[in-house]
């Protein structure tokens, strides 16, 4: 099979949750220049129309923007009734990138409030807009082209973090694993279900961070360098293809070798 083919989204109806910035920016810009047409959605409908005629000028394929308050269950709902009347057809892949963090100077600071706002976003919206999407999903779902869903977690729920962002690890963890039982359930079902766990990437959650930390960040990945869009892209492409068809409740690095570094020197010092 040729490359194109092999990689080829074109056609493809996907969804991407914070899809008007940052890496959801990133991902909805490779299947839209790939042949998809992409709803992007977020709080702020002035960003997300912004970013679907910039996408959209650079087609082939098209952006859609509807906005949404992920933190709120009736917009979630109201958004994928409104999904099924634009697309009754259904829909090819869900990308679950919506998030918050919040930090503190101390553990001692960190406020009760955090971890809902965090968990609700992070960890349980991925888990409503999927079940809400099912029957959608189900309606593209084939043994021979699965439906996908491809959630977006972070190396910070792998390893441990030295900023003090608790409830921001412990609900990305949560997503990689909600991603396995996920996969469990709806592998037979044919639609598949994977994470990726960015590294750092330049984004409006990364701003202040790399502002202030850019070059020891940059000291720590192997490679030298912060995540481009098109390493984004290209791993969503993967997934989101025939060639990502048999991958099914994978979680998925993509940060230049950070967690094999920390892993190294953690173990260099004994």
């Amino acid at each position: 099979m040729d490359v194109q083919s092999l990689f080829s989204v074109q056609g493809k109806v996907a969804v991407v949750t914070g899809g008007g910035t940052g890496i959801g920016l990133m991902i909805a810009g490779g299947l839209v220049q790939n042949g998809a047409r992409v709803y992007i959605t977020s709080r702020k409908q002035k960003v997300l129309d912004k970013a679907a005629r910039e996408l959209t000028a650079l087609g082939p394929g098209k952006c859609i923007a509807l906005a949404c308050d992920l933190q709120s269950y009736d917009q979630t709902r109201q958004f994928v009734a409104r999904l099924a009347e634009l697309e009754p057809s259904g829909v090819d892949v869900l990308v679950n990138n919506s998030g918050a963090n919040w930090g503190e100077q101390s553990l001692e600071d960190y406020p009760d409030a955090a971890w809902a706002k965090v968990l609700t976003l992070n960890t349980q919206r991925v888990f409503t807009l999927t079940q809400l999407m099912l029957p959608l999903l189900d309606k593209r779902a084939s043994a021979e082209s699965p439906a996908r869903v491809i959630n977006i977690g972070s190396i910070d729920g792998i390893r441990v973090p030295t900023l003090i962002t608790p409830a921001y690890s412990a609900s990305k963890a949560a997503v990689h694993h909600l991603t396995k039982v996920l996969a469990a359930h709806l592998g037979m079902r044919h639609i598949t279900v994977n994470a990726i766990a960015p590294g750092a990437f330049e984004s409006h959650m990364m701003a202040q961070t790399l502002d202030t930390l850019r070059e020891s960040i940059i000291a720590a990945v192997p490679v030298g360098r912060i995540g481009r869009p098109t390493d984004m892209a290209g791993v969503c492409l993967f997934l989101a293809s025939t060639a990502g068809a048999y991958v099914n409740g994978a979680v998925i690095p993509v940060d230049g070798g950070t967690i094999v570094a920390n892993q190294f020197n953690l173990q260099s010092k004994f």
